[in-house]
């Protein structure tokens, strides 16, 4: 009899803690299958989202290959309506490509924007050595230089040596032109290189000047 009293006891906690705590325990699955119904539709969203501005970039690429009139309001809308997207700033990139022969500001103006302010830093690098380059084409030598100024380019130190001595080139710098070609040549990522394109710029640099021995200055 003790023992038959002894579960119904067990019973009896076992139906009071569950008045007591059975609503935790209903509303923490709940909360759950709404966290987890909540992501499931932020993803799809997210998915769509994607897929639509992959849409819109897509246009563009034509509109910029045709010379289109309609590159402004692609872009616009890229960056209005899919701002969250990374179609936003590889829109600026291909954008820039298309502003640069009839307005080379707007040109710097849109890799700019994407160096200074997108999260993805190997694309930030990417606007950053397009950038000095449509700097370097606008004359803008000093800026140029400015912009391939970076602590810490990895895989791109290749690639930002051979610039800054295309620039010092441009500027008849020969010495430090060639010293920047050597360093692209011999830096991190120097396999992605045209290797032969920029030694052949090495080669092509003027030699430096050598004075000829004049006969008062002895044998």
């Amino acid at each position: 009899m003790d023992e038959l009293l002894s579960e119904k006891e067990q019973i009896e906690q076992i139906k009071q803690w569950w008045r007591e705590n059975g609503w935790f325990l209903i509303g923490g699955a709940a909360v759950s299958a709404l966290a987890y119904f909540g992501w499931n539709q932020y993803s799809a969203y997210r998915e769509n989202l994607s897929e639509q501005a992959g849409g819109i970039y897509l246009q563009l690429q034509v509109a910029v290959e045709d010379d289109a009139d309609n590159v402004d309001a692609l872009l616009a809308q890229l960056r209005d309506e899919y701002g969250s997207t990374p179609y936003a700033d590889q829109g600026s990139l291909l954008a820039a490509r298309h502003y640069l022969i009839r307005d080379s500001a707007r040109s710097a103006a849109e890799l700019r924007q994407v160096m200074q302010g997108s999260d993805d830093a190997e694309l930030a690098m990417v606007a950053r050595t397009r950038l000095a380059r449509v700097e370097a084409y606008r004359e803008n030598y000093d800026e140029a230089l400015a912009v391939l100024d970076v602590d810490e380019p990895g895989q791109f130190a290749a690639r930002i040596a051979e610039i800054r001595g295309d620039v010092h080139a441009a500027q008849g710098q020969v010495d430090a032109a060639r010293t920047a070609y050597i360093e692209a040549l011999t830096s991190a990522g120097s396999d992605a290189l045209d290797r032969n394109y920029v030694q052949m710029k090495l080669n092509d640099l003027r030699a430096p000047q050598v004075s000829e021995a004049r006969p008062e200055d002895g044998a």
